[in-house]
This record gives C-alpha cells, sequence and structure tokens, in this order.
C-alpha cells in the first residue's frame, strides 16, 4: 500500500469595514486556522483505499493509522510505502503484526506517493 496525508482546513481573514462617511470603524484583521488531516492508504494491486480524518500529524495519529489499517486487512501481509516525513519514523512505533514499513529515498519527488496516486487514477 501507498500512504500519505493531506491537510483540509480554512483559514477566514477578517479585513477592515466599509460604511457610510463620517464613521470608518475599525476591525483589526484576524486570521483563525482551523485544519484536519487526512490520511490515506491505497493498494495498486487491487485498488483498495482506506483513509482515516485526524486532527494532527504526528506519530500518535501515525500509529492510529497504522492500527486501523492492520484491523481492516487481517489476513494480508501489508508492506507500506512512505516518505520521509518525520512523524513517520518514529521509534516509539508499535507495528501490527502484518504490516511492514517501506521508506521511500530521499530527494525523489517522482516516486511520491500522492503522485503516484495520481498517475494510476488517471490511467483508469
Amino acid at each position: 500500500m501507498f500512504q500519505d496525508e493531506a491537510r483540509f482546513g480554512r483559514i477566514s481573514d477578517t479585513r477592515y469595514c466599509w460604511c457610510r462617511r463620517p464613521a470608518r470603524p475599525l476591525v483589526y484583521a484576524m486570521v483563525t486556522q482551523q485544519y484536519t488531516y487526512a490520511y490515506g492508504a491505497v493498494s495498486p494491486q487491487d485498488g483498495c483505499f482506506d483513509s482515516l480524518a485526524l486532527p494532527h500529524v504526528n506519530s500518535d495519529c501515525m500509529q492510529i493509522f497504522m492500527n486501523e489499517i492492520a484491523c481492516r486487512h487481517p489476513n494480508d501481509n501489508i508492506v507500506m510505502v512512505l516518505d520521509g516525513a518525520g512523524w513517520h519514523k518514529s521509534k516509539a512505533f508499535q507495528l501490527p503484526d502484518n504490516l511492514r514499513l517501506l521508506f521511500l529515498p530521499p530527494y525523489s519527488p517522482e516516486l511520491n506517493p500522492r503522485a503516484f496516486a495520481l498517475a494510476l487514477h488517471s490511467r483508469v
């Protein structure tokens, strides 16, 4: 399976408010950022896609995702291909028995899982 994450959210930017003269209300700009993260993994062999929406990208959420993938495919031996993100390489990971990690080499954008998934989707 090829795995990657994506960030989804909103940024609201409050601006100055216009009204009739002589009043000119003063509204300070404020940026509010709210995000959620989609973790996904696809199997190029059979096209099976699994995903989870989690609040952060970190080692704890990655552990939750790996456990969920292993539970959804209990009879499969899964080799999960990952990029070099820091939260993918935690020494505290407890890998499920049916899951192994395979890391892409650094500085190889052509091997990015997202690019692979898009190329696979365009052929279908």
